[in-house]
């Protein structure tokens, strides 16, 4: 059965996520519909054996490629000894094992584990349990969340009312809970001449004003640490997570830190949050900053199987320990939380940054993709080129100097998409921004192809 073959049947009933669907079955379709038969390594192939680089890991989950074998092995042992049971009453050895290896790799002081299925849903419990932490301890005021403009933190009612106002957010804005958003410190507005960290420690002054004024009513501030992703891979200086994290512990305020795009080694570092600088700029201290929250989900598992996490304190697992009648206990729950399978896809995964110098290999590939993509720098409508570890996003502009976009409707990132399927290679953009979020085993080769292909897709893409 040829491409046509399952593309009409899928057309037929299935409505595909973030997706206007008259792009892929009007008269004059916009996007191709690619179906997808099988995966290997940074590779997809369709049902007549195109295949396809994916340079976006597959919505950024895939960090170790496609059926990768170590993870394909421990699944199938898996599936062999316990499938699925209840966590409630219930526990079992792979969730066990992962929650002490989480605890261990996580920021010091985050020892508890909670559960989940996806991302938005990790958000969901970080934002609920820091509210009733705060109400079980009569601090009832406390009903409000800090958030970032231009953020973005998944699609469940809670987390997108975290999120900035946007295409995701706006439609559904009468349903929402009503956070106080701050000015981003996302560093693409800077001035000419202006530094990262200058620009990233001016903006901080929205959020120790936010904090000053409302902390008395404030549970938590939520953000993603150095990258935010789907609101076009804007990225800021380390230093606002230290600035932040001393000011959170100066006002009584929570810090969540959205850690499901950036998590296990994106940034170049396990999580983004070890990239702060020690308070002080102490040089014998250990980067890095420890939130009272922090989300987990997409590349815990390699990208095989939906699992999520919310790591919190010691201190605030306590203020739900109490006698039953005392109602304080975290009724929260999804009926998939900790399956036995997600978790050990997630131990061997594990396994293989302990395995592999993946990291270092990394940093690596970062500097190639950094190099190939020189080119670009130079191209008249290219604002920007910007990369934190193996993350590179490409700004497309109508203007470089005002930094004015290009008209949304004249959907020159989607220009670049279809150059990119044409030749094999998957570069889905985020409006005019196009990105590189390939998985960890991507080959140098491979880097240059995918350059090469983004390189010529846009230079297409921007022509008047």
């Amino acid at each position: 059965m040829n491409n046509d073959h399952w593309k009409t049947r899928s057309l037929a009933h299935v409505w595909h996520p973030c997706t206007q669907m008259r792009d892929h079955d009007g008269e004059a379709p916009t996007l191709p519909m690619i179906p997808v038969k099988r995966a290997d390594g940074v590779w997809l192939e369709d049902f007549e054996g195109k295949r396809y680089l994916d340079a976006v890991s597959s919505w950024w989950t895939n960090i170790f490629g496609h059926r990768h074998p170590a993870i394909v092995e421990a699944l199938k042992a898996q599936l062999d000894e316990l499938d699925h049971v209840m966590l409630a009453g219930f526990t079992h050895a792979p969730i066990v094992e992962l929650s002490e290896r989480l605890v261990r790799l996580a920021p010091p002081g985050l020892n508890r584990c909670f559960y989940a299925d996806n991302g938005s849903s990790a958000v969901e419990v970080a934002l609920k349990m820091s509210f009733h932490y705060w109400r079980n301890t009569g601090q009832t005021k406390k009903t409000r969340f800090i958030a970032l403009e231009n953020s973005y933190h998944g699609e469940t009612l809670g987390a997108l009312a975290m999120g900035g106002p946007s295409m995701y957010r706006d439609t559904y804005a009468p349903l929402l809970l009503e956070p106080i958003h701050v000015p981003s410190p996302d560093c693409y507005p800077r001035g000419a001449g202006e530094s990262w960290e200058d620009y990233t420690r001016r903006q901080f002054w929205h959020m120790e004003r936010a904090l000053e004024q409302h902390a008395d009513e404030v549970c938590a501030v939520i953000v993603e640490p150095l990258i935010q992703c789907a609101g076009g891979m804007r990225m800021y200086h380390p230093l606002y997570l230290t600035l932040l994290r001393e000011a959170c512990d100066r006002h009584g305020v929570h810090l969540i830190a959205d850690e499901i795009a950036v998590g296990f080694g994106r940034t170049g570092r396990l999580f983004g949050c070890d990239w702060a600088p020690p308070p002080g700029f102490d040089e014998d201290a250990q980067p890095g900053i420890t939130p009272d929250f922090m989300c987990l989900s997409k590349g815990i598992t390699g990208g095989t199987i939906p699992l999520a996490v919310t790591l919190t304190r010691e201190s605030i697992y306590e203020a739900f320990w109490a006698e039953y009648r005392e109602g304080k206990a975290f009724l929260h729950s999804h009926s998939y939380t900790g399956n036995p399978l997600a978790c050990r896809a997630a131990l061997a995964t594990l396994d293989l940054f302990e395995d592999t110098r993946v990291l270092a290999t990394n940093r690596a590939l970062s500097q190639l993709m950094w190099a190939q993509t020189a080119e670009l720098r130079q191209l008249p409508h290219v604002a920007e080129v910007r990369q934190q570890g193996m993350v590179l996003a490409i700004e497309l502009a109508k203007n470089i100097r005002t930094k004015e976009p290009f008209p949304s409707e004249e959907r020159r990132g989607v220009r670049v998409y279809n150059y990119g399927l044409e030749h094999g290679v998957l570069l889905r953009p985020l409006g005019n921004v196009i990105y590189f979020m390939p998985p960890y085993v991507i080959t140098p080769r491979e880097v240059e192809t995918l350059c090469k292909v983004a390189t010529e897709g846009i230079r297409r893409a921007v022509r008047d």
